[in-house]
């Protein structure tokens, strides 16, 4: 790992203004690894996401189409963000396109990455999912680490100022 960052929401709303601040700040080829169990916060997250990427699109969890695409305003690029919690084994990420989404040099988000961590890369933002018991229910502790150059360079931007 090269880096490692945390970072305390204490409601859902803030969750997502994380997520915004981290949208803002992606380029292409970022992997954004998002891990925790059901009802961490991973799709509020990934809504403020794109949002901050400069997206307009609904963000809905991608559980049963495996892949959204989000579109950003004014020059169409995408962000791809998929859900692997219903694959049963790594090489069903070929039936959704992983190969060619990680290939395609966009901003990249995965809940559930650890359902094909084969395929992914060493260089990626891993952000880990937890309650933080001592704040409260609605509490949420992001645990951030990245694995290689170009997601410490994420890590160093998100670090700079947050929100």
């Amino acid at each position: 790992m090269t880096g490692c960052l945390v970072l305390i929401s204490a409601r859902p709303d803030q969750t997502e203004i994380l997520g915004e601040w981290i949208g803002g700040r992606l380029t292409g080829g970022d992997i954004l690894c998002l891990q925790g169990p059901l009802g961490a916060g991973k799709t509020t997250f990934a809504r403020g996401v794109a949002r901050g990427w400069g997206s307009s699109s609904r963000v809905t969890s991608p559980t049963y189409t495996l892949v959204n695409e989000y579109p950003r305003a004014g020059d169409g690029r995408i962000l791809y963000h998929l859900d692997c919690y219903r694959l049963v084994e790594s090489d069903e990420a070929e039936t959704i396109g992983l190969g060619d989404i990680l290939a395609s040099e966009e901003p990249v988000m995965i809940e559930w990455p650890e359902r094909v961590a084969d395929w992914l890369p060493a260089d990626r933002l891993t952000i880990v999912f937890t309650r933080d018991e001592t704040a409260g229910e609605a509490s949420r502790r992001l645990e951030l680490a990245a694995g290689g150059p170009n997601s410490g360079a994420l890590l160093a931007r998100i670090g700079e100022r947050q929100p």
